[in-house]
C-alpha cells in the first residue's frame, strides 16, 4: 500500500534531506456565504457521508451553541420532550458525559444502555432493538465494536442513528478536533495535520474529514498498522480532486515536517489488550516528544482524543501550552449537541459564519 502511494509522490527538500509528499497544485475553492443546510432525519455514521458544506454547518452550529450556552449563559432548549437512547458496548467518559449533559442542556433526556442493559444481536436481534428504541426515543446513539452493527441499526431504525464510535470510524471525535482547530487558528483550509500512530478509527475519520475540508494530511504508521486500504484509496482520489496534499509514510519525523497540528491516539484500543506487548514494541519511536516536534512548525499544536498513555506522548508535550487536549475534550459536548440538534430540526446559527479558509 505504501509503495503504491509513494509512486505518486514527489520529493521536497527538508532539513533532514528529502521528504515524500503526494502534492497537487492548490486551487482555492469557493467558500461563499451559504444558507444553513438541512440534516433532519439523517444518520451520522461517518464523515464520508457528508459534504464539505454539511460538515462546516455542524462546526458552525457547535461554535454557536458554545457561545450562546457557555459564554452568554443563555438557556436554549429546543429539544424539550425529545430523548436519545445511548447504546454502549464500550465504556467511555467523554462520549457518555458529552451526550448526556448536552441533551439535557438542549432540554431533552438521555437514557444510558450499557452492556448489562442491552446485548445487540444476542438476547435480541439488532433489528428488533432498533425498532423498539425507535418507538421510545427520538435518536439512537451507539458506541459499538463492529461498524456493521451501527450500520444495521441505522438500516432498521426509523429515527436518526449517531455513531459514538465503531471499529472503523469515530466521526464525533473528529468534529471536536476541527472545532478546536477552528477556534485556535481561525481557519481550517490551509492547515497541515500530521497523524502519528495506529491506523485506526480515529485516523479513518480524520482522513475523510480532512479530505472533505481541504486540510493537508500526512500520516506515519508502523509497517503493518496502516489505515484500511479501501479508505486509503478513496481518500487519495478525494485529495486529487481537492488538489491538496496527502502523504503516507512509516517515518514520524517525515510526517510532522512543517506540520501545524500533531495528532496521536492510543496504540492499544479496547479489545486489543492481548496485543499490548507486541504493539508497544512495534510502535517504538512513535512517541510524540520534543525532538520529534523540532520538525513541525514553530506554532505547532497537539491533539489527543484521550485517554492518553505516557508511551504515546511525553508529559512535557501533553501539558504544553500548545496542547489543546482539554479544549478538544470539552468540544466533544458542543459537537454532539450540534449533531443531535440538526438531525431533529433545522437550525440557523446566530454567530456569523466562521472563516474556514486561511486569509479569508
Amino acid at each position: 500500500m505504501l509503495t503504491n502511494i509513494c509512486r505518486q509522490a514527489r520529493f521536497v527538500a527538508s532539513p533532514r534531506g528529502f521528504a515524500k509528499t503526494t502534492t497537487f497544485h492548490r486551487c482555492k475553492e469557493d467558500y461563499s456565504t451559504e444558507k444553513p443546510v438541512s440534516l433532519v432525519g439523517r444518520d451520522f455514521l461517518t464523515l464520508r457521508d457528508f459534504t464539505k458544506t454539511e460538515i462546516q454547518q455542524l462546526l458552525w452550529t457547535s461554535l454557536c451553541l458554545k457561545d450562546r450556552i457557555k459564554n452568554k449563559k443563555e438557556i436554549f432548549q429546543p429539544l424539550i420532550g425529545k430523548s436519545v437512547s445511548m447504546i454502549f458496548q464500550k465504556r467511555s467518559t467523554r462520549t457518555r458525559l458529552s451526550t448526556e449533559s448536552g441533551m439535557v442542556l438542549l432540554g431533552g433526556h438521555a437514557a444510558f444502555l450499557g452492556p448489562s442493559d442491552v446485548h445487540l444481536g444476542v438476547n435480541e436481534t439488532i433489528r428488533d432493538s432498533a425498532r423498539v428504541l425507535s418507538r421510545m426515543t427520538d435518536i439512537i446513539l451507539a458506541r459499538v465494536y463492529a461498524h456493521s452493527d451501527v450500520e444495521e441499526l441505522a438500516d432498521e431504525a426509523s429515527v436518526p442513528v449517531i455513531s459514538g464510535l465503531s471499529d472503523m470510524f469515530h466521526p464525533l471525535q473528529c468534529l471536536a478536533d476541527f472545532v478546536t482547530l477552528q477556534e485556535h487558528y481561525g481557519y481550517l483550509y490551509g492547515l497541515k495535520i500530521a497523524y502519528v500512530g495506529d491506523g485506526n478509527n480515529i485516523l479513518h475519520s480524520l482522513m475523510y474529514g480532512c479530505a472533505k475540508l481541504g486540510i493537508d494530511l500526512s500520516i506515519a504508521t508502523p509497517t503493518g498498522y496502516e489505515p484500511d486500504p479501501d479508505v486509503t484509496q478513496e481518500v487519495i482520489k478525494m485529495y486529487k480532486q481537492k488538489k491538496t496534499q496527502f502523504c503516507m509514510t512509516s517515518d514520524p519525523l517525515e510526517a510532522v515536517y512543517r506540520a501545524d497540528v500533531i495528532v496521536t491516539d492510543t496504540w492499544v484500543s479496547m479489545g486489543q489488550e492481548e496485543e499490548k506487548t507486541k504493539r508497544l514494541k512495534d510502535f517504538a519511536g512513535y512517541q510524540i516528544d520534543r525532538n520529534m516536534l523540532k520538525e513541525a512548525n514553530a506554532n505547532w499544536t497537539f491533539l489527543h482524543c484521550l485517554p492518553r498513555k505516557q508511551e504515546e506522548v511525553t508529559d512535557d508535550i501533553f501539558n504544553d501550552k500548545n496542547s489543546l487536549v482539554w479544549q478538544e475534550a470539552e468540544n466533544r459536548k458542543w459537537t454532539v449537541m450540534a449533531v443531535m440538534l440538526h438531525v431533529l430540526q433545522d437550525y440557523s446559527p446566530l454567530l456569523p459564519k466562521p472563516k474556514f479558509v486561511r486569509g479569508e
